[in-house]
């Protein structure tokens, strides 16, 4: 399998200490990724290597964290190191782009995952303008087929990039989707894939706080919002 890197958090899924696995490789070139480092290459590492990662940590590990890139490109390695982490009875995560919602249903039927946090970068009908993929139905269907599994907790998750988007699109978002969480996030002009984005200042965590309140009355459910300065915090 082909990974940036691993790391130990206690932020990554919120209440417990996670080793997060950074797999390799995505189809999407996001303006305002910040892992472009991984998005074409990563280092081969074998499943037995990822196996020992994670017994070297065991004792004081509570979950698994599957990230990226874009983990599903990687679907059969995921299943692999989910199906370990399960067997030493670990809670697990994934973060994923919701892009492959036929290989995501593979996944959930295989009942492998607590928690699912989904990227809705833009507005459905607003893909492409966005981010230049015109895959906002596709999202949307990942979206519905973890709805459909209760015992799989599902966060909804937005960067709020102020030149790409605005809080009339964060308002359509919200009322669109459906989950336990949704969460607008900082974003941070630090190693971003567009350049031009360097010059975006990140909004500050009082604004985050204003545009999450407007969506108390649209989206059903928890509302948070994630910031370098204050970290989560629910609103």
């Amino acid at each position: 399998m082909l990974i940036g890197t691993t790391l130990i958090s206690s932020i990554e899924f919120q209440g417990n200490i996670s080793l997060v696995i950074f797999y390799a490789l995505c189809p999407l070139r996001c303006p305002f990724c910040h892992n472009k480092d991984i998005l074409e290459s990563g280092i081969d590492v074998s499943f037995d290597e990822i196996k020992m990662t994670i017994d070297d940590s065991l004792d004081y590990l509570d979950a698994i964290v599957i990230t990226g890139g874009e983990p599903l490109v990687q679907l059969n390695e995921v299943i692999k190191v989910l199906e370990y982490a399960k067997s030493l009875n670990l809670k697990t995560k994934l973060d994923t782009s919701g892009i492959y919602p036929e290989k995501l249903e593979k996944l959930l039927k295989l009942d492998l995952l607590d928690y699912i946090a989904l990227d809705v970068k833009a507005p459905f009908n607003k893909y492409k303008e966005i981010i230049g993929s015109d895959i906002g139905n596709c999202v949307k269907d990942s979206m519905d087929l973890i709805n459909n599994y209760d015992k799989v907790t599902l966060e909804l998750r937005t960067t709020y990039v102020p030149n790409l988007l605005n809080e009339k699109d964060i308002q359509e978002i919200a009322s669109s989707v459906k989950g336990d969480i949704y969460t607008l996030q900082q974003f941070r002009n630090i190693n971003v894939l567009d350049e031009s984005l360097n010059d975006v200042e990140s909004p500050n965590p009082h604004e985050l706080e204003k545009i999450a309140k407007s969506l108390r009355n649209i989206f059903r459910g928890k509302i948070k919002i994630k910031s370098s300065e204050f970290g989560e915090e629910i609103i």
